[in-house]
């Protein structure tokens, strides 16, 4: 007996995007569905619009035509089931860590039909995350005493409280050292697998794309477009020593050249060396 596919989360049809006055669309022929608790990672070259797309996705930016449907609704604006999480961490300096966490329950807390069990499940709630991102100890600690790492998993546990369906992630871990990174890569997989939502993860790091997610989207610039879609072959069960492995590598590498071939670079080399030649014909111009 078939099992019947799941309704997508997701779903991206013939998607365009030009914003007003560009020469090119932003987006152009975009089509995508991504299933539910799916976690999907974004790569390619600067310019190729996958941070448009997510913030498209996000009801931050409004696409030019085609369809987006998110549980089968026209997305048509920002909502509280699709959670953002941005590369600067975007914390209010005036509020702790619990208090930063708690703040869209806050809010919550003064709209209608709230109950006093609503709110208790609320305080739980953010007891539970503290708890899942080892920040019990600095609950009362303001955000400028933490590093990096310790403010984004203030802002990811505060994008979480409202138990969204979609978490949209543009680059959240490229501001960290590379150990921080590789221990918030781990956390993210483990929040994933516990509160089974859907993620977007938008970045340049190919190797964090892979290591992620279960496909990874190449996107290719001018216009932004879809080019290859990769199922990552490796499992759920996965740790850092998955990195090194010859299949890990040879994927790493599949993929890191065909970003070079959308953007029209057969090397690195030849990208720097054609980046130092506009260097010199502007200074010579000047």
């Amino acid at each position: 007996m078939n099992t019947p596919t799941p309704t997508p989360k997701i779903q991206i049809r013939d998607l365009f995007k030009r914003f007003d006055g560009a020469a090119l669309n932003a987006l152009e022929h975009i089509s995508l569905d991504i299933a539910p608790n799916e976690f999907v990672t974004f790569v390619g070259a600067s310019g190729c619009g996958k941070s448009t797309l997510l913030r498209t996705i996000g009801g931050l930016e409004t696409h030019t035509s085609g369809e987006l449907l998110v549980d089968g609704q026209p997305v048509d604006g920002p909502d509280i089931h699709r959670a953002m999480v941005f590369q600067h961490y975007s914390l209010y300096p005036w509020m702790t860590v619990g208090e930063n966490i708690r703040f869209c329950r806050q809010l919550a807390a003064h709209t209608r039909n709230r109950t006093s069990s609503d709110v208790e499940a609320a305080s739980g709630r953010a007891d539970a995350l503290l708890r899942l991102m080892g920040l019990q100890a600095s609950e009362h600690a303001w955000p400028n005493q933490l590093s990096g790492g310790m403010q984004q998993r203030v802002a990811i546990a505060r994008a979480l409280m409202g138990r969204p369906g979609i978490l949209l992630m543009d680059e959240p871990f490229g501001a960290l050292d590379a150990q921080t990174r590789e221990v918030m890569h781990d956390l993210i997989r483990h929040v994933h697998k516990l509160e089974k939502a859907t993620v977007v993860f938008v970045t340049h790091d190919v190797e964090e794309a892979i290591y992620l997610g279960g496909r990874v989207v190449l996107m290719a610039p001018r216009p932004g477009r879809i080019d290859t879609v990769y199922d990552v072959p490796f499992g759920e069960q996965r740790d850092q020593d998955l990195k090194h492995a010859p299949e890990f590598l040879a994927l790493k590498r599949e993929i890191l050249g065909r970003i070079r071939e959308t953007a029209g670079m057969k090397t690195d080399l030849e990208q720097l060396q054609r980046l130092s030649g506009a260097l010199a014909t502007d200074s010579a111009a000047a």
